[in-house]
This record gives C-alpha cells, structure tokens and sequence, in this order.
C-alpha cells in the first residue's frame, strides 16, 4: 500500500514512498567510485609509518635512508607541520604525528610521498626511530593510578565536566536522581563488562589531496562530516579555512568510524610540500589502528523494586576504556550515563560514569555511542528483576514503560514521542515462527558451518529486551543543517547539501524531500563539498534524515517564495535548519535546568529465538523479531534496511566481534582473525515499524540508524541465557562462557 502525504498523489520518489536507491545499481554493478577509485594525472602515493609501541618516547629519527629510496619526493615528521601540531574533535590533544612520545599502538609517527606505493612503503620501513619503550597503561581501573598519560590537567577541563583531580581521568559524570538509597522488597546486582568493536566497514580509509597551485588545497576523502574536517585540517596546514575544501568521496560505510580524521591532514600536507597530488588508502591492518573503535566497558548495577514490580531505585558505576586520546569520549559518556536505566520510569536514581585515558587503541564514535553498552547491562537487570519477581519479562518492562509526560532520571521530561509500551506491545505480538518452520538443515545449526554438530546437544531459548536513545547532538550543542535550493528556468532543480552519504540513504531522503516540496520529480544533487554550502553536520547521531529533511524542507520553500515574488527566473535560495535548543547537564547532579538536554528519542524493542549447543559452546541466531519508534518512515524499505544492518551489527558484538589487545598492541588487525556476521549468520528480521510522527521534526521523522544496535546485543544474549541458564555477563559471548565452570 502506497504511503504518502495527506493532499498529495501517489508519485515515485515522494515522502512515504519505498524508493530504490540512486546509488544502488552503480554500487551493485562496480560503477560508484569509491574514495579509493579516485586517479588523477601525476599523483603521488602516500604512506605512514606507525608506531610499534603503544607507549614510548620518541628520542630521535633518522629519515636519510627513507630520503634515498628512488622514487621518494618527501619524508616529513612533526616539524615540517607548519601550523598547529595537534587536532582533534572535542579536545585538541592528538598529535598530526608523533612528537616526543607514542600513546597508542599504530600512532603515526611520520609520512611519505612516492611515486608508486611499493616505493612508499619501502622508504617508510627504512626510516630509524630511537624509541624508548615505556610500561603501557592497560587496565582502565588501575589508570587512575597510574603517571599521566597526558601531562596537562587543563588540557581535557570543561566548565560543563564535573572536575576530577585524579591522573588519566577524561570525564566524570554523574546523575544524583530523587533519594538513592531509597530501598525495594527486592534488590538485583550484576556485574557486565564489554569488548571493544570495531565498525568494520568494507572501505578502508581512502583519499587525495590536490594543491591548486595558489597554496591552497582540496581533499577527496570519504568522511562523516566534511565542515569539521575543514575546521581540524586548516589550521594545522596554517592556511585559513577558504583555501582548505573537503570534497566527499564515494563512501564505504562510517558507523561513526570516520568522524575522526585519518588521512585529510597527512595527505594535504604531503600534497603541499611536493605540489602534487597526493593519495592515500589503507590497508586493512592499517585502518584498524587508523581509527577508533566502540568503547570497552565495565558496568556495576543494582535494581531494586517492589514486589509488584515497580522500580524503585537504579544504581549504577559505569567505566569507559577511552584509550590514549579524547575523540568524543566526552560525549560518549554523557550518552552512557543518561541513558543508564533504560527506557523505564525511575523514581530515583545514582549513575556514575568515569572514562579514562589508557595506551589501548582510541575509541570513539561507534553507532549506539554508550547507550549499547548501558542498554546490555541495564536489561539483563530486567531479566533478573523478572526472575526474581516471578514476573513475565514482557510484562515487567510495560509495567515500567516510559511514556509522554514522564521525567527521566536527568529531570528531563519528555514531551515529544516515545511510545515504548507500542513497542513493547507490538514486539511481543509478532508471530514467533513454529520449530518446523525454521531451517533445520545441518549447515543451519550452531557449528553446523564447521560440520561439527548433527545437533545433539542443541537447545532453545528466546530473549526479548528494549533500548532507547537520543536523536541529534545535545547538551547545548549548536546542531545545525545547511541547504541550497536552485531553481532553474526550466523546472528542474538543484540540491546542495553537504550531509555525507555514507550508506545509510540520506541520498534518497534528501530527493524525496525536494520533490515532494517542489511538486517535480526533475531534481539532482550537486556534489559535496565544503566550497558550495554551509554545514550540514555529521552523519552520525540518528540525527541526518531529520536534519537535513529540515534544511532542504525549508530551502526548497524559501524558493519557492523568492520565484513567485520575481515572478519567475532562476532563484538560488540557501536555508539553515536548527531543532529546539538544549543545554548541558548540572555538572554536579547531571540534572536538566530551564532547557532540556535532548531533543527527542527514538526507542524499539527486539525478540529473539537462538539455538545453543550446550555441548560445544556454539550458538546460532535462528530469528530475530523487532518493532521500532520510526516517527515517520520517510522511505520504509530503507527504514528496515537499516534496522536489519544495525540488528547485525548488534550481532555481531553479542557473538563474536571484539578488537584483541596484548599490553595495548592489537592482536588481530584482519578480517581472518577480527570475525563479523556473514549472510550465514544473520537470521530471518521481521521488522514493524511504529509510525508516531515526532511533534517538532519536519514531517515527523525520526532517526533509525541507531536503535537496533542498542537493543539487539541485549536481546540476543538474553535468549542465549533462556536456552543455557547462564549468566553470560560479558560480550562478545565465547563458546567457554557456556561450556566453562560457572
């Protein structure tokens, strides 16, 4: 049946419309240029040389054997950077390349420019640099003990941080909510801990850069936010940011991964000293000590509640591995503490969350950003309160649902959609398949790939959770999207946005948007870049889709207004969308004041049928059941991509995906030893969708990208422990956690 808007016929590519990607069939056929297709006459080959600690001081490098490789045009270390040393999304702590000291495994500690890669890899490799190894700090609760890792104690100090004296310490939060030590007639604890995991994506970090000849430069790179690359690279090239242009490259998939800079900053700088194009892409071993991963966890909770069920009281000690540099740790951990206690009305609260500066590889944004880590602890709790109780998992969770009008535990009352208990409700009605109707075919069943089951030892169990999490930056953030609209004489019109397509479809979004507002299907997009309009910041946040369905709402409006007053001709119209403001949190109590933290959440709930073999430790997914808080599905068949892809992605943490570390060196940098769900391990994904239109958002969209990612790792490792009876309090969940002594 046809979705679309009230008033409007039912025409392809409009809002409501399931819509086939425009970057679908030159994706499928090999046509898409990717960041690392890009070719252009007399470019140059970069390459870093990283380093081989993850914690030492660097005494000295020697670059003449480098500089005799034939072939070489530059070798350049931290002094031949000509402005700024250091960069960085929320703090400027990470050195462009190696200073005095290494902090990570893989810190770049200087680059080179050739004529083939073969020649810059080989310089690279003869370059001698006199380390002084030093003890890596590796355990995140032993890091506040420990010389800092970051000499500077104002370097990291904001006036909206709680201040904390102690060494290694990034970000102390805490919310203090209605009386703590309130008491229930029943008390729950549990200890949860996560592995680090890596996005993954399939395109490695990839770009060039092009001097124009008037010191200037322009970067092709694939990104997730080209106006914040600008604002990092231009002032450590010490060029104003007019003759610094990001262009966006074909990209293959972000998932928060390449918010932080990788290459811009390396590759403009060897562009500019040799005058020549320079391009860089990384191999796979590479990317994964090129950039952050999701943070590593350790989570101490205590639910108490009455004996009918009600919650009385969450406690919670959250502590984030935040590895050797800031990223947006910062903001992670805002993320971690504020939605802490799930999607559940409590009327008193204690969450404490501390992220610490370690020698493991940096983490940062990674899709879910805290909440998946909060949400795995805090609905195993659920299930233990359920059990506890006598009380049906489902039954506790509505009994306890969120809902309009409620408070959270920052203060924040929510007046926008959440309808959790829909969720609830409408994952719990979804048919579960009968066991005959599952495949039961030997490859089917767990380790039925390895031919090491005919499935004697197999049992099922079936595990049910809820998650939520903001839409959009918050804490006070100046979230903003930029748009223009050209309108021709012709009738046709042109879209400049600068928001990054990185696989999710914003692409699409953005076309629905200005045909439905322009009443013709005649519109293109221009190419991104930061040199034809302002901002549209990051795709990342859940935030894109509504965004960027703002800007172009409004820009294709204003034009439409400019033409009629002109009485026709061409009109060039740009717009600035901007959601109700928020603000930062009490430093002290994590409590909201006149303004609200968030914007908006969205919220879902997942259902989930797994097979264990309880003999081998082998588990397998057989169907996974979701409903999910949409607000208004703009394409519904790319809403239930995503919800699929981030499903597998939760998957793939719960089961089998962790970054592998030895004294903070990583141990498997490869998609042979670093696994990630395959066709044959994604299960059948009945998606619903739960259309309540956000009030304040342009056509009442929400953010989807993230919420299956929340829940998923939950819900799956809670049907692993309905099929075992094990606690399985920490993911991924390896075969001796089932089979292994209790």
């Amino acid at each position: 049946m046809s979705r679309v808007m009230p008033g409007t016929e039912a025409r392809l590519g409009w809002i409501g419309e399931s819509v086939r990607r425009v970057d679908g069939i030159p994706k499928t056929t090999g046509e898409f240029e990717y960041a690392s297709d890009l070719q252009v006459a007399g470019m140059l080959w970069g390459h870093t040389l990283r380093s081989p600690y993850a914690h030492a001081r660097v005494r000295a490098i020697d670059l003449s054997g480098a500089l005799s490789v034939a072939g070489v045009h530059a070798v350049l270390t931290h002094s031949d950077v000509p402005g700024r040393k250091t960069y960085g999304l929320e703090f400027q702590d990470q050195p462009v390349l190696a200073i005095d000291r290494v902090r990570y495994f893989g810190e770049p500690v200087a680059i080179v420019a050739a004529e083939h890669p073969e020649q810059a890899r080989r310089a690279a490799e003869r370059i001698v640099v006199d380390y002084e190894p030093l003890v890596p700090i590796v355990d995140p609760e032993r890091a506040t003990e420990s010389e800092p890792l970051h000499p500077d104690p104002e370097s990291h100090v904001s006036d909206h941080y709680l201040r904390d004296p102690r060494p290694n310490v990034l970000r102390t939060m805490r919310i203090i909510h209605g009386d703590p030590d309130a008491r229930g007639d029943v008390v729950v604890e549990g200890t949860y801990e996560l592995g680090s995991q890596d996005q993954a994506f399939l395109g490695p970090e990839s770009g060039l850069a092009v001097p124009d000849g008037k010191g200037g430069v322009d970067v092709y790179v694939a990104t997730q936010w080209l106006h914040v690359d600008r604002e990092q690279v231009a002032p450590c090239l010490g060029l104003p940011e007019e003759q610094v242009r990001i262009h966006l490259a074909g990209v293959g998939g972000a998932f928060g991964g390449r918010e932080d800079l990788s290459i811009q900053i390396h590759a403009a700088l060897l562009a500019l000293h040799t005058s020549r194009p320079v391009k860089m892409v990384y191999n796979r071993q590479e990317s994964f000590s090129g950039h952050v991963h999701r943070h590593p966890a350790r989570i101490r909770a205590e639910h108490r509640a009455t004996r009918d069920g009600r919650l009385v009281c969450v406690q919670m000690r959250i502590l984030l591995d935040g590895g050797a540099y800031a990223s947006s740790s910062t903001a992670v951990t805002a993320n971690a503490t504020s939605f802490a206690c799930g999607p559940y009305a409590v009327p008193n609260a204690l969450i404490e969350t501390m992220s610490v500066f370690t020698n493991n590889p940096p983490c940062g944004a990674m899709r879910g950003f805290g909440a998946v880590q909060t949400c795995f602890a805090a609905e195993a709790q659920m299930d233990k309160l359920a059990q506890a109780l006598e009380i049906d998992p489902v039954e506790l969770r509505l009994l306890n649902a969120l809902g309009t009008g409620d408070t959270l535990p920052t203060g924040q009352r929510i007046t926008s959609s959440l309808p959790v208990a829909e969720v609830i409700r409408r994952c719990a009605a979804l048919r579960e398949p009968d066991p005959e109707e599952l495949p039961r075919a030997a490859i089917r069943l767990p380790g039925g790939a390895g031919n090491t089951t005919r499935g004697e030892g197999v049992k099922r169990g079936v595990g049910f959770a809820v998650g939520f999490k903001n839409i959009a930056y918050s804490e006070g953030f100046d979230d903003s999207c930029a748009a223009r609209v050209r309108l021709h004489e012709d009738g046709s019109a042109e879209v400049h946005c600068a928001a990054a397509e990185v696989g999710q479809g914003v692409t699409n979004v953005i076309l629905q948007v200005a045909r439905t507002e322009l009443a013709t299907d005649d519109v293109r997009i221009a190419p991104v870049t930061t040199a034809a309009v302002g901002s549209s910041g990051s795709a990342s946040a859940s935030r894109m889709t509504w965004m960027a369905s703002g800007a172009v709402r409004d820009a294709c409006r204003a034009a439409l207004v400019e033409r009629e007053a002109r009485g026709g001709g061409e009109v060039d119209v740009e717009r600035v969308y901007r959601h109700r403001r928020t603000a930062p949190l009490d430093p002290e109590t994590g409590q909201v004041g006149e303004l609200p933290a968030h914007v908006a959440f969205a919220c879902a709930a997942m259902k989930v049928i797994a097979e264990v073999d309880v003999e081998l430790g082998l588990t397998r997914v057989v169907w996974i059941g979701t409903a999910q808080d949409v607000g208004k599905a703009v394409n519904p068949q790319a809403v239930e991509g995503q919800i699929e892809g981030g499903t597998a992605q939760g998957l793939g943490l719960a089961l089998m995906e962790e970054i592998q570390t030895r004294d903070g060196l990583i141990t498997n940098a490869s998609f042979t030893d670093y696994l990630i769900p395959t066709a044959l391990d994604v299960p059948p994904i009945v998606s619903e969708l739960v259309e309540h239109p956000e009030p304040d958002a342009p056509y009442g969209v929400k953010g989807v990208g993230e919420p299956p990612t929340v829940v998923s790792t939950a819900a799956i490792v809670a049907a692993l422990r309905d099929a075992t009876g094990r606690e399985l309090a920490r993911v991924p969940v390896r075969p001796d956690d089932i089979v292994g002594l209790q």
